[in-house]
């Protein structure tokens, strides 16, 4: 009986790890310069849904505990509509913690923010937007016509504020207005 219970433990573990790895390998990044990047839809902290305004330019995405920190401590320094004013968005991968941790803790403590922190909750939605980066930096992903024209990555707030508020986003559709306008 122990070694038939035994053989199904490990029969269990050896089906789950052999998908996992075969799932993760299927998964196509889609963070990478020059693909499009697609229209979703994502909860904010409140349980509201939200798409990507027409007016955005960077995305700000979070995928480690320490950046998520990192830059919630820097915008909750901001005014409420900083992100907005500065055509950014910013969205944190919680989708490693555990649903109970996520309801009982995560959630909770984000509802104390003012500025909007959009939430990749599942796993199977945030692997293609972490698939070939370091998930330990900040990524800044720079939008123009629905295409990713460039990807950088910060560490530090200060960083982080820089490539916000730059101008860049200013510089890559300066042509676009100058074709509509003349």
């Amino acid at each position: 009986m122990r070694s038939i219970i035994m053989g199904l433990i490990l029969a269990v573990a050896f089906l789950g790890c052999s998908s996992k790895g075969a799932e993760e390998s299927s998964v196509v990044p889609k963070l990478v310069v020059g693909k499009t990047f697609e229209q979703f839809t994502l909860n904010d902290q409140f349980e509201k849904p939200h798409t990507l305004r027409a007016d955005t330019y960077k995305v700000v995405f979070a995928f480690a505990k320490d950046s998520a920190h990192t830059c919630n401590d820097f915008f909750k320094t901001q005014t409420p509509t900083y992100l907005q004013d500065n055509h950014t968005e910013f969205i944190a991968d919680v989708s490693a913690a555990p649903s109970l941790i996520r309801s009982l803790f995560i959630t909770p403590g984000l509802k104390e923010f003012k500025h909007t922190v959009l939430l990749l909750e599942d796993k199977k939605v945030a692997a293609p937007y972490k698939k070939g980066l370091d998930i330990n930096n900040i990524a800044v992903v720079y939008i123009l016509n629905s295409k990713i024209e460039k990807v950088e990555f910060v560490k530090t707030d200060k960083e982080l504020k820089a490539l916000i508020e730059d101008g860049s986003a200013m510089s890559l559709i300066a042509p676009v207005i100058n074709k509509v306008l003349h």
